[in-house]
């Protein structure tokens, strides 16, 4: 809660474990749950990671929410949740076994990210692999995990070099299970992995391509074509549909009333909000908020 009771997302920085290999951590849920009560941080609140959460589920289910919506994450499934997401776990983790890989953005190599998609846009919800697939990824994750706790058998490079290249292994893995199940579009250029940076540090301050376009140097037909490669969404879409989302955590995961939302997210009235909220999702902010949390599927769906 804040000063006036209002709920807030937290930041959540990385916190390495000492002596482990810097930028990573490989951790079963029950680890998970000590380090979240250790730093006083309640898994159930809604949390905003600036490092991957790659985490596997081995028996059970796990529920989670990432960003707008809540999903059961059932056995020898996987939930990627991708830096700046916004997330929460419901029920505990308790009703589940498995292990949560946490990794800065940095510690994978350029080819690596560039081979495994983990750049914008991100997939949405669990990865199912079939049989063949899941006991690839498990015996993956099992030497992974083998060797990332066994310190002191290597010299500190080659341990380093060694996990880094079985996540490598992991990620790729993933990366080709998700591009077969939801096939991303051509492909992601310079262009738009600047326009994306841009837009994360600025949504809320403009709204207008042509301030982006401006201050990055490219045309905005350059900053579309590039968008509808990436994403199949054009510049302007892209860039409202980033300010949509941000609204949604924020009526999803906190208390903020809509006139507070469209403050924070620096529209110039609530109207003008509610009328942005409306055409993006065709709903007001208030009924999202209260069909979200009831776990009702949207009109017409």
């Amino acid at each position: 809660m804040d000063k006036n009771g209002q709920a807030q997302i937290i930041e959540v920085p990385f916190r390495p474990s000492p002596g482990g290999p810097p930028g990573v951590e490989v951790w079963d849920f029950a680890r998970l749950a000590e380090r979240a009560e250790s730093h006083r941080l309640g898994l159930h609140q809604p949390l905003r990671a600036a490092f991957h959460h790659l985490i596997a589920v081995k028996s059970g289910s796990l529920r989670c929410w990432v960003d707008d919506a809540e999903y059961v994450v059932p056995a020898r499934a996987w939930l990627w949740i991708r830096p700046g997401q916004v997330y929460r776990f419901r029920g505990g983790l308790d009703r589940a076994e498995g292990t949560v890989l946490l990794f800065m953005p940095a510690f994978a190599d350029a080819a690596t990210v560039s081979a495994a998609r983990l750049d914008p846009p991100y997939p949405e919800g669990p990865l199912i692999p079939d049989a063949q697939e899941g006991t690839a990824l498990e015996t993956t994750l099992g030497l992974l995990e083998d060797t990332y706790l066994r310190i002191g058998a290597l010299s500190i490079d080659a341990h380093i070099e060694l996990v880094r290249h079985l996540l490598a292994a992991l990620v790729l893995r993933l990366g080709h299970l998700h591009n077969r199940q939801r096939p991303c579009p051509d492909g992601s250029s310079e262009a738009f992995h600047r326009y994306h940076q841009a837009i994360e540090r600025d949504f809320a301050t403009t709204r207008r391509v042509e301030d982006y376009a401006t201050a990055l140097g490219y045309s905005v037909r350059t900053l579309t074509r590039a968008c509808l490669a990436a994403t199949g969404r054009t510049a302007k879409q892209y860039l409202d549909d980033r300010a949509a989302l941000e609204a949604k955590r924020l009526l999803v995961h906190t208390n903020l009333s809509p006139v507070q939302v469209a403050n924070r997210l620096g529209f110039s009235s609530a109207t003008v909000f509610t009328k942005f909220f409306r055409r993006r999702t065709h709903e007001t902010p208030a009924a999202f908020r209260a069909r979200a949390r009831t776990g009702e599927p949207p009109a017409g769906h």
